[in-house]
């Protein structure tokens, strides 16, 4: 079984590794093979020092470089021949999220923003790219759930939505830095206005705007290597939202079951 335990934890600190260590760190998040990885060779390869292959391997937790390879060393003992090494990376990193989506989860607060969907006679998502996606997800979803829900991902609309979001309205902002300009824009100009107002997010900062902050799963360089989408810990929100909200209004049930059966008509 492939193990790949250790490379989430070089993602997670590269940002406080140093240069030199973070070129080490591009080293062993993207090699894909077992080779000569001792410090002469190691040092040769990628023109570092031994202090500096010494210090990398302290920044993860190790004593020491020797035991920081023996940890990745293990890395590529007894492969399933089945499966490819990269394949097996990306099915690991998709179940370290979901660990850590499931330590990070809050059940009540799921609930109030059920409630707060609910109550709402308009919702509407917000995000820039990727997670503009992930908002034309969330209003197909529950659409089809009977929920009155709108996406948005250009820039331009994002904002003038906001202007006329009112007290009976819901917004939902989907930003995972936390600091697209656009989605705290109609955030706080539609909590203004009286909406009630959502932020699905890996920033911990807090605005005053922000009737409720849904904290994803650890987001830092999740991307890196490009070998998942960094919008999976969102859909996993979304999801959990949906069934939530699903479980907190059985007459949707029937709703949801004869649009199921529409689709599969057409």
């Amino acid at each position: 079984m492939y193990t790949e335990d250790i490379i989430p934890t070089i993602i997670d600190r590269y940002e406080c590794f140093t240069k030199g260590e973070q070129v080490i760190a591009d080293f062993f998040v993207g090699n894909k093979e077992k080779q000569d990885f001792s410090i002469r060779a190691m040092k040769e390869r990628l023109y570092v020092s031994e202090a500096s292959l010494s210090r990398f391997a302290k920044k993860l937790g190790f004593r020491g470089y020797r035991e920081f390879i023996y940890q990745y060393q293990q890395t590529f003992v007894n492969i399933n021949d089945r499966i490819s090494i990269s394949s097996q990376m990306v099915l690991n990193r998709y179940n370290d999220l979901l660990r850590r989506s499931s330590n990070i989860v809050d059940e009540e607060q799921i609930k109030r923003i059920c409630q707060m969907i609910g109550e709402a006679k308009r919702v509407l998502a917000v995000g820039i790219g990727s997670s503009g996606l992930v908002a034309e997800e969330m209003k197909r979803r529950f659409v089809r759930l009977g929920v009155l829900m709108e996406s948005c991902d250009q820039r331009d609309m994002i904002k003038m939505a906001a202007i006329f979001q009112n007290q009976d309205n819901m917004v939902i902002g989907i930003s995972l830095s936390g600091t697209k300009e656009e989605v705290l824009f109609a955030l706080e100009q539609s909590h203004q206005r009286g909406a009630k107002t959502v932020l699905i997010t890996g920033n911990p900062a807090k605005h005053s705007f922000v009737n409720e902050r849904v904290m994803v799963a650890a987001l830092k360089n999740l991307d890196y290597g490009n070998l998942i989408s960094p919008q999976f810990p969102v859909l996993v929100i979304i999801d959990l939202l949906y069934g939530c909200f699903l479980d907190a209004n059985q007459n949707k049930r029937m709703l949801h079951q004869e649009t199921v059966e529409m689709l599969e008509k057409n």
